[in-house]
């Protein structure tokens, strides 16, 4: 999972506009779950959305 999975969403738009779009991804790459679970909810980004992103890290395989 990398920042073209999220290239022109609102997940990417909110958390910059916070200045922790570094930090979101930093999470992704160590599987820090509850990190980007944090960030997320820090950046006002609604329940479902926040589901969506936690299922596409958890995936095995990198698709989605």
């Amino acid at each position: 999972m990398d920042e073209q999975d999220f290239e022109g969403t609102l997940v990417l738009e909110k958390l910059s506009e916070i200045g922790k779009l570094d930090a979101f991804f930093e999470a992704i790459d160590s599987d820090d779950f509850d990190k980007a679970k944090s960030l997320m909810k820090r950046a006002n980004i609604d329940f479902e959305t926040i589901a969506m992103v936690m299922k596409k890290m958890r995936d095995p395989d990198g698709t989605h």
